[in-house]
């Protein structure tokens, strides 16, 4: 008679851990970023069908990176809680911290469970308020922790790299396209230290606006929008390269 292979449980969560790990370092990354007017998500996305940034409720947007079955399903839960909870109760009662928190459980008895293999997901829960010192994000990983964000958070990928990046240049007080033009050149650069090109159409950009007359702060940057803001930027650093032109002596003639 086979004696049983006998793993630790320490062991077995710490292989689960690693797997979940490995699995979301494969999807592609995904940036979110605090700007005056609201939070921007860029995602490294070619695809116009299967969206890794969505609006949640109101105020509330989900961003994800990994296995897209598997946060897709996530997605439609916390839709389904929101719409509920705001029907019942107030629309106001949704939040992204209660979101977060039932992600949390979610992830989490995933994580835990010998039955079922861990989530290769990492998600972003971001809520808007009136002014950015009452914007919310949460990071949720594969094991159902919640980790409270402040100014920019990367997911996936090379997300380290990305996220060290993003540390030292973000700014608060940045308009929509400086942060938007950040957010790119961070997700341009590869895990060897160089840089890659990214067009708009490999782009998937939403926004959370505060300005935004209507309840829902929610909107898409569509491809146009967000190639001249791209454009802007890359403008405005070739006029400042340019050498001023030589002034005319007071006493010349103009033509």
């Amino acid at each position: 008679m086979s004696t049983p292979f006998y793993v630790s449980p320490q062991q077995a969560m710490a292989d689960r851990a690693e797997y979940a790990r490995k699995g979301i370092a494969r999807g592609r990354s995904l940036v979110v970023l605090q700007y005056a007017d609201g939070i921007v998500f860029v995602a490294e996305n070619p695809s116009r069908a299967l969206h890794k940034v969505s609006e949640i409720y109101d105020r509330i947007a989900f961003a994800a990176t990994g296995k897209y079955n598997e946060y897709e399903s996530l997605r439609i839960g916390g839709t389904r809680y929101a719409d509920l909870r705001g029907y019942t109760y107030d629309r106001e009662d949704v939040t992204a911290r209660g979101l977060a928190n039932l992600y949390a459980q979610t992830l989490g008895n995933i994580f835990s469970s010998a039955a079922e293999k861990p989530y290769e997901v990492e998600l972003l829960v971001a809520e808007v308020g009136e002014s950015p010192a009452d914007d919310e994000i949460y990071r949720l990983p594969h094991d159902g922790s919640i980790i409270d964000e402040h100014g920019s958070v990367a997911v996936g990928g090379n997300s380290d790299q990305i996220g060290s990046y993003l540390g030292q240049r973000h700014r608060d007080d940045m308009d929509l396209g400086e942060a938007l033009r950040l957010a790119v050149e961070s997700l341009t650069r590869d895990s060897n230290g160089g840089e890659r090109e990214l067009t708009a159409d490999q782009l998937e950009v939403a926004v959370l606006d505060r300005t935004r007359p209507q309840q829902r702060k929610f909107k898409r940057l569509p491809g146009r929008q967000l190639a001249r803001l791209l454009q802007e930027g890359g403008e405005a650093g070739s006029a400042a390269g340019q050498e001023p032109e030589p002034e005319q002596e007071s006493g010349s003639e103009q033509d």
